[in-house]
């Protein structure tokens, strides 16, 4: 199993690059790839969803991790198709306020399968630093 994070780099990328600033990271968005596929939740892809990714891009950082992938497709299972958690984003990683709200951001979706404390609080940074990738 592995963790993808994304680092900005086109000018569409301007939400990824505010993103990164905020965190104090060089990434924006992190996927949990499992037998090539790719598990997150996405803006673009409008919330909680599996696809394949072009992963071999410079954009790309992908560390092997120790994880269980019956947890990560487990919460898959439970959570497709869930909207992209535009409020929990603001409130939770901007704001700093303990507001939940129905859907996910990528990295709190990406520590809840993980089986993380407290996934909300969870940054792509966060969890780049966690696995040892950002420094």
């Amino acid at each position: 199993m592995q963790l993808a994070l994304y680092r900005p780099h086109r000018w569409q990328d301007i939400g990824g690059y505010v993103i990164a600033w905020w965190t104090r990271s060089a990434y924006s968005h992190c996927e949990l790839v499992i037998d090539g596929w790719c598990y997150s939740s996405s803006i673009r892809d409008g919330g909680v969803r599996r696809k394949q990714i072009d992963l071999a891009q410079p954009h790309w950082t992908v560390i092997d991790i120790d994880a269980d992938p019956v947890k990560v497709l487990s919460l898959y299972e439970r959570t497709k198709g869930e909207p992209y958690g535009w409020l929990d984003l603001i409130t939770q990683q901007v704001l700093r306020l303990p507001i939940s709200s129905a859907g996910w951001f990528c990295s709190e979706w990406a520590a809840k399968a993980l089986g993380l404390t407290d996934p909300e609080i969870w940054s792509p940074g966060m969890l780049a630093r966690h696995f040892g990738v950002d420094k």
